[in-house]
């Protein structure tokens, strides 16, 4: 048992170094640190931890550890998905609007559509519960926008409050929760779980929203801040942590991943009197603390699933066949969808580049797609390198089209675009 602990530890640091060094390295490149922790985990996989090492994988003591860390890297994506539950809202109300709502639509539908179209020839080999599962899901999958990393490439590119901006965030807001809703729905009726459970979920969501969510707010309003506030913000996080673990376990009981819980749990917290406690509590200090720790080490499992050793013609050819779709439908649908909301050209190609950003969120999805049984270990693979290679390209194009026009691509067009983002 000694052993297995120093090796777990070991292990953790070991993790936790290359994560950052490759997260500071993908800074330098002008990519998001999300990337570097990816290509880490796709760094061990093909190395010391792919099969084609032989004896010395055998060395590594990494499979006795691997589910300590993947249960570690578990509580960091659950923290991290009940923050994000419970900022997207808000950046939902700040951005809504035609233009935000076109994007969104059409950045989801095309790429839902292709993607279905173009898992059809690989559903029977690859589809552990079944083709009709595999293929829905791979059409998910292909539709995300990772929300967060794009929020980070626009504050990196100095576009976080351009219209392109503001429209982009909210778009991908909206775009986030379609595509947790259809996994859910997809994960629902055709998850490898008991269908009784499954009939649970409505249930569940009610509990959450009618009964949850005002005891969460008479709870945060009863907390007083005074000389004790010490003791209160301890317990605030004590009483809200233990909630989001008892969220996450009712989900995954009930067959469902366990990010759900964790983003429903963020969603149904305070937004008026109480929300201000929750942040000091929770929400800006431990969760985010803990998260910035945490989710790397997820990532880099995350990617050392991915053994590039073992790739073959055949794998190269679906990556390129996956690639391709998933860059021209979600381009061409977020291009349809800011042009028939009144859009000027010229800005919905910036708008159309940036929601093609996946990396973070898809690897949640695809994570919860594989322990779901959607999908396999090969394709696994192959979708997580397109989420790495589509968000890898978003800087470099949004440097191109400002070389182009870098005053459109910044303040937009005079009062269209703005006046849609304010609405």
């Amino acid at each position: 048992m000694n052993g297995h602990t120093a090796a777990f530890f070991l292990a953790l640091a070991a993790v936790l170094a290359v994560a950052r060094l490759f997260a500071v390295g993908a800074r330098r490149l002008g990519q998001p640190a999300v990337v570097g922790e990816i290509v880490a985990g796709i760094a061990l996989g093909s190395t010391l931890l792919s099969d084609s090492w032989g004896s010395l994988r055998d060395a590594v003591p990494y499979d006795e550890v691997r589910p300590l860390l993947g249960a570690l890297a578990d509580v960091g994506l659950a923290l991290f998905m009940f923050v994000i539950g419970h900022e997207t809202d808000r950046a939902f109300l700040r951005g809504s609007g035609r233009m935000a709502l076109g994007v969104a639509l059409g950045s989801v539908v095309l790429p839902l559509a292709g993607g279905c179209l173009a898992a059809l020839p690989y559903a029977r080999e690859h589809g552990p519960s079944g083709s009709t599962g595999f293929v829905l899901f791979i059409g998910v999958a292909l539709s995300v926008t990772a929300f967060p990393v794009l929020a980070r490439i626009l504050a990196d590119q100095g576009l976080n409050r351009s219209p392109v901006g503001r429209v982009a965030m909210a778009a991908a807001a909206v775009n986030d929760l379609i595509a947790w809703a259809c996994l859910a729905v997809v994960a629902a009726f055709f998850g490898a779980t008991q269908s009784w459970r499954m009939a649970l979920v409505p249930v569940y969501l009610a509990v959450a929203v009618l009964v949850v969510r005002p005891l969460a707010a008479g709870f945060l309003r009863g907390r007083k801040a005074d000389a004790q506030a010490g003791a209160d913000t301890a317990g605030t996080l004590l009483v809200v942590t233990a909630g989001l673990m008892g969220s996450c376990a009712v989900t995954e009981w009930l067959g469902v991943h366990f990010v759900f819980g964790a983003f429903v749990f963020g969603a149904i917290m305070p937004r008026g009197s109480g929300e201000h406690r929750l942040r000091v509590a929770v929400v800006d200090g431990p969760a985010k603390s803990a998260t910035r720790i945490l989710l790397p080490v997820y990532f880099v499992m995350a990617g050392t699933r991915v053994d590039l050793a073992a790739f073959r013609a055949s794998h190269l050819v679906v990556l390129l066949v996956m690639l391709c779709v998933a860059v021209a439908t979600k381009m061409l649908g977020a291009h349809l969808g800011a042009r028939w909301s009144g859009m000027p050209r010229d800005l919905a190609l910036p708008v159309a580049v940036l929601m093609n950003t996946r990396g973070l969120t898809e690897v949640v999805i695809l994570t919860a797609g594989l322990r779901l049984g959607f999908i396999d270990e090969y394709f696994y693979a192959v979708l997580v390198v397109v989420a790495v290679l589509t968000t890898v390209m978003t800087g470099p194009l949004l440097r191109v089209l400002r070389r182009l026009d870098p005053v459109r691509t910044v303040t937009g067009s005079p009062g269209s675009p703005g006046s849609a983002c304010s609405a």
